[in-house]
């Protein structure tokens, strides 16, 4: 059976509200899923309380009338995964963000997730993501200045920290299992090389001294 909920989670609102108005045309557990993506996005669909049950049982009988599977040593080989449609959004990946906070710093990974946030319009998603931000900037600060513990030690773990908050809370929960297309790392990268490059000379030029540089 075809999962039609992780599919639905990867289409725009009006291809959604298509497959509820020619809904004849399609199977009713892919109405379904459009219908309830429809209701986790925050849309009101009307009749939606008489159009669900129906579609239930209809799915619950085509599903009754579907021939068994095949036994798992009967099956052929899975093919591979397709590729994101062409209207799928460009997102930083879960695994550029999560290496990119740990490599470089947590505000990096946090200005890529912003990004996909703010790119899927998950506006709630970006607010908290900037209050977890300086919630774990301030923290970062206390541990160091009160307690004058090893900034390495310190960098690395909120490194850590704050990567696996990005991929295994924020982003399960405010985009899911949506089909989209994977931005470069190599921009941000470049990007992030060269804000730190400007901000050592400028702290150079200031008379800040800098750990390696005389």
């Amino acid at each position: 059976m075809e999962d039609y909920a992780a599919k639905m989670a990867g289409k725009p609102d009006a291809e959604l509200q298509r497959y509820l108005d020619r809904r004849a045309e399609y199977r009713e557990d892919a109405v379904l899923a459009a219908l309830t993506e429809l209701e986790r996005r925050g849309h009101v669909v009307p009749d939606a309380a008489a159009l669900r049950p129906e579609l239930e049982a209809a799915a619950r009988q085509a599903a009754a009338a579907a021939p068994p599977a095949a036994p798992s040593w009967a099956r052929a080989e899975e093919p591979e995964e397709a590729a994101a449609p062409d209207d799928a959004p460009a997102l930083y990946s879960p695994g550029t963000i999560a290496v990119l906070s740990v490599v470089l710093s947590y505000p990096v990974g946090a200005v890529l997730m912003l990004m996909n946030l703010l790119r899927l319009r998950r506006y709630g998603g970006a607010a908290l993501l900037m209050a977890l931000s300086i919630l774990m900037l301030s923290a970062h600060l206390w541990l160091l200045f009160n307690l004058g513990l090893n900034p390495n030690v310190v960098g690395l773990c909120s490194n850590i920290a704050a990567a696996l908050i990005y991929v295994f809370v924020l982003w399960p929960y405010f985009i899911g299992a949506r089909a989209y297309q994977p931005r470069s790392w190599l921009p941000p990268l470049i990007i992030t090389f060269a804000v730190v490059m400007l901000l050592m000379m400028l702290a150079q030029s200031m008379g800040v001294p800098m750990p390696g540089l005389k």
